[in-house]
């Protein structure tokens, strides 16, 4: 058997030393507990999200409605067309004219259209869009002609 010798020179090796691993994961577990109680719940936060509610008070903001009347009898909503050229009754733009009433009454803030008709539009043609907003209850409407090009 041999004998161990304190001065003699060996490769150094002593194995795994587990003691240094035990250390060091004690040091990591205490950072992850001390952590954990920083973190917010996401439960706790106090949030709505936006929906349709009735203001108190009436909003500045006021968004203008253009419907364009054009030579063939095409009506278009912002940009938009709407019913057919023949029909009297026009049923898409009353029922968008409606959506936009009880959404500016919802906000309490004025809702308001021009009607913009080229110079050889027919009048009925007019007339149909006034009854949409007539049956609509909307009442700040002004008329403008649209200008010629030279």
């Amino acid at each position: 058997m041999k004998r161990f010798d304190p001065h003699s020179q060996g490769d150094g090796n002593l194995g795994f030393q587990i003691a240094p691993m035990i250390d060091v994961v004690f040091v990591i577990m205490l950072f992850f507990m001390v952590m954990a109680g920083a973190v917010k719940v996401e439960n706790e936060l106090n949030q709505k999200l936006p929906g349709t509610i009735e203001t108190g008070t009436s909003t500045e903001f006021t968004d203008e409605i253009i419907i364009n009347i054009a030579e063939n009898g095409e009506v278009l909503l912002n940009d938009e067309p709407m019913d057919a050229v023949g029909k009297h009754q026009m049923p898409r733009l009353t029922a968008s004219l409606m959506r936009l009433k009880q959404s500016g009454e919802a906000s309490k803030s004025p809702v308001l259209v021009t009607i913009i008709s080229e110079p050889e539009a027919r009048y009925d043609r007019v007339v149909d869009a006034l009854d949409s907003l007539a049956y609509a209850e909307i009442s700040n409407v002004t008329f403008t002609l649209t200008e010629e090009e030279e």
